[in-house]
This record gives structure tokens, sequence and C-alpha cells, in this order.
């Protein structure tokens, strides 16, 4: 255990990567100790990523590319801006609305950041609000990225926790509504005490305009739903006769925002019915973000779409080296014992689950300032759960806890990844970037308190939809 995690822990403070340090680690344990077969290492990096699910990362990891690629985060914003720009402190509050649009596409805090936070930071700053105000409320609305489904996230804990990916994604939703009302609150506090106005004019018309959007887009589900199951047509048909009277009255209406909002609803409609699993979800959202670049908005080019395809092969080939050296090293934690020592000592301390919920929001709050989040639930995965499964929480709601905690560890230096991000962006230090966001992370642990105390707030939506018993 001290080989294991000593010389973790020393090259992670030497600046050495998270993935080569977990990697050294694990193979000067199988060196020193001589108790494992050097194939070990081979065999676990080849189990640690052979998967199914995992086929979902790079499909979602391009879907987000191709997005930001398709002109569809201009169409998002100006949606979000017709919806409550009018709104005091309008802006901020477009971010948000933006964040949440855009999340239900790339499912990262990452690319939510770097693609139409970039507007929004801009846009704020040309209306006047200050800068640190606008990297603020960027840093914390990305965050609902891999809350709000899709999710690589939720991913890569359902593979390692052996739990419904689909049941995961619905479990995202009310949370992600929580954290969106916490965070619109406290952008209506801070515009009541400095004083902010809205930015846009208030006008029926336009805000009309913005509510027939959203109620096209939910009706696509409904009406597919009732060729299938009323009409007693196949789902390829039904998908198809909804998709075309959607296209049919996208092109006639020209609207904003239909098709980049079909997204999510797409991906959560299809797996909440049956009709694809999340992998091939994944798959379905590149082959619609394809549609809108290359068919509707008739925005990529083959440079882009190439530049795109590469950004994937490079993230997506990251996030897998993460993944085979984090399960090389949660598996020696696990045959060296050092796992049951950590369980024994946490059991030994309570056998309360509140109270052990309260020291896993401590413990990963902490971790998620050095940790990566892929490596994090890698990691303490193996750990933490078969804990809280013995203390009686639900696999579903432990993964939107340790998730939300993670998110929240994006934030922090020394290695929060959307703080590196937003710095960049806004052309700020590293220092003055966590100053900005400090104020902001008010609503963020107001969401991660009733989403650990109130389970239902997770479980209720997949045990409604009969992916939980």
């Amino acid at each position: 255990m001290l080989i294991l995690l000593g010389s973790f822990l020393a090259l992670m403070i030497l600046g050495v990567p998270v993935a080569i340090a977990m990697a050294v680690a694990s193979l000067a344990f199988i060196l020193i100790s001589g108790t494992v077969p050097d194939v070990i290492l081979a065999q676990r990096m080849i189990a640690g990523v052979e998967s199914f699910p995992l086929l979902a990362v790079p499909f979602f990891i391009l879907a987000g590319n191709l997005m930001n690629i398709a002109g569809v985060t201009g169409r998002i914003y100006s949606f979000a801006v017709a919806l409550v720009g009018w709104m005091r402190g309008g802006l901020a509050q477009v971010n948000i609305i933006g964040s949440v649009i855009f999340s239900g596409m790339s499912g990262t805090a990452i690319a939510d950041a770097a693609g139409i936070g970039t507007i929004e930071i801009k846009a704020m700053k040309d209306h006047g609000y200050p800068m640190d105000v606008a990297v603020g409320v960027t840093a914390a609305s990305a965050t609902l990225g891999p809350i709000i489904p899709p999710s690589l996230p939720f991913v890569i804990y359902g593979m390692m926790a052996n739990t419904s990916i689909g049941a995961l994604f619905l479990g995202g939703v009310i949370p992600g509504v929580v954290m969106t009302l916490f965070m619109m609150g406290t952008v209506a506090v801070f515009a009541r005490l400095r004083n902010w106005g809205s930015d846009s004019k208030f006008s029926w018309r336009t805000l009309g305009s913005a509510g027939i959007e959203v109620v096209v887009v939910f009706g696509f589900p409904v009406l597919a739903y009732v060729l299938v199951y009323w009409a007693g047509l196949s789902v390829n048909v039904a998908i198809g006769l909804a998709l075309a009277g959607l296209l049919a009255l996208d092109y006639y209406f020209d609207f904003s925002a239909v098709m980049a909002l079909m997204t999510p609803v797409i991906l959560i409609g299809g797996m909440t019915l049956g009709w694809f699993t999340p992998t091939e979800a994944a798959a379905a959202a590149v082959i619609w973000s394809l549609f809108l670049g290359l068919v509707r908005y008739r925005s990529m080019t083959l440079r882009s779409l190439t530049k795109a395809t590469f950004d994937t092969i490079e993230t997506t080939a990251s996030v897998l080296f993460i993944v085979t050296a984090a399960s090389i090293f949660a598996w020696l934690l696990t045959v060296s014992n050092t796992a049951q020592i950590l369980s024994d000592l946490i059991l030994g301390f309570t056998q309360n689950k509140w109270v052990f919920l309260i020291l896993v929001n401590l413990l990963l709050l902490f971790i998620g300032c050095f940790l990566d989040t892929i490596a994090a639930i890698t990691i303490v995965v193996p750990i933490l759960l078969p804990i809280a499964l013995k203390l009686g929480v639900d696999p579903i709601h432990f993964g939107l806890i340790m998730t939300l905690n993670l998110m929240i560890g994006l934030l922090h230096p020394p290695l929060g990844m959307v703080l590196f991000v937003l710095s960049r962006v806004a052309k700020l230090s590293v220092e003055q970037t966590t100053m900005a966001i400090l104020p902001w992370l008010i609503p963020l642990f107001m969401a991660l308190f009733a989403i650990t105390f109130i389970p239902e707030l997770t479980l209720w939506l997949p045990r409604t939809m009969g992916m939980l018993r």
C-alpha cells in the first residue's frame, strides 16, 4: 500500500500527469512486490478499455466537436436571449440557459466552457458586465454539462459500477433542473444587489416564438410515440415521419434553434422508450450533428470536419489512456487489500449512511482538486461503492453525488480544467479566475446538499420510467 500510494502521490507532487503517475506507480508496485506477474500490467490495460459502453465516449466527444463547428452554438445563444434575455441580469441568465441546452449535446463541462462559453463571455463583456462575473457564471453553468444527459462521466461510472447508464442519464435530469434554478436564483440576487438591468427588450412576440420552438421540439417525441403505439407503425417509420414533419416546420418557419434543441430530446427519448442503448444514442448524436452541419445549416467544410475528427482522436486517446492507467491502479488497490483497509476504516468510523455521504462529499471535493474526473471515478468507485451499497445508498444516487463533486473540482486549482480553459478564454490569471468563480460556488454547494440528502431528486424519474425497481 505504501509503495503504491506513496509513489503515486510523490509523482503527482512532482507535476507528473495523472495517467503517467498511476501507470508508473502501478509498475513500481509490480516490480518491487514481486507478487504480481508482469503480464498482469498488459492484461489489465486491455481489460480496462475492453468495454462496450466505452464506445460511447468517442462518439459523444465527436458529437460535441461537430456541434461546435456546425454553427449550433450561435443559434442556441440567440434562442436563450429570446427566452430569458429580458430578465434582470439578462445575459447572465442567458449564459445559464445556453449551457443547459448545450449540455444536452456535448456531455462535458470543458466542451461547454470552450464552446458556447466563449460566446457568452464576450457578449457579457461587450454589454458592460465585469469580467469576473462573466467568468464566474460561465464556470458555474459549465458544470451542468456532465449532470444533464448525455454525460461522459456517467458512461465511465456506469461501466465501473456495473449499473444502467440509461438510468444514470435519466437520474441527472431533475438534479440538472435544480442546479439551473439555484444558479438562476443567484443571478437574480446579484442583479438586485448590483442593479443590473435587462439586455434585451421584453416582447411577447419574441417570447412566444421561443415558446413555440420549445413546443415543437417536445411535440416530436409525442408524435413519434403516438405513431408507434396508437397507429401501430414501426419505430423506424414513426421516427422518419415525425422527423419529416419537424424538418418541414423548421424549413418553412426558419426557427432559430429547433434542430439544435432536438439533440437531447432524441437521445433521452430514444433511450427512455428503449429504441436504442446509450452507446447507440452516442452514434445517433454524431449522425444528427453531421446532418445539421452538412445538410440543414451547411456550415461544415471538409477542413473543419477533419479538424473535429482529429480533435476527437486526441481527446479520446487521452481519456482512454487515463482509463487504462486507472484500471491497473484500481485493481492493484483491490488485490493489495488497500481498498479493504480503507473500507474497514470508514465503516469503523460510522455505520450511518448520511454521515458516510457527508464524508464522501468532503473526500471527493478534495480529490476533485487533484485528480482528473475520469481517473477519480475509476479509482474511487471500487473503494467507495461497496461501502455505499452496504449502507443502503442507491448506486444511481451515489453516481450523481460523485459526478457533481468532481465537477465542482474542475473549478479549483491545481488541476481544474474548466478553470484553465476560462482563464485562457478570458485572458485572466489563474488566481483572478479562481477569485471570480468563488461566489458562484454557493449555488453549486446548495445543489450538492439537496441532491445528497433528497435521493428522490435523482431516483424519481428513472423509477417512474421503469428503469429502477
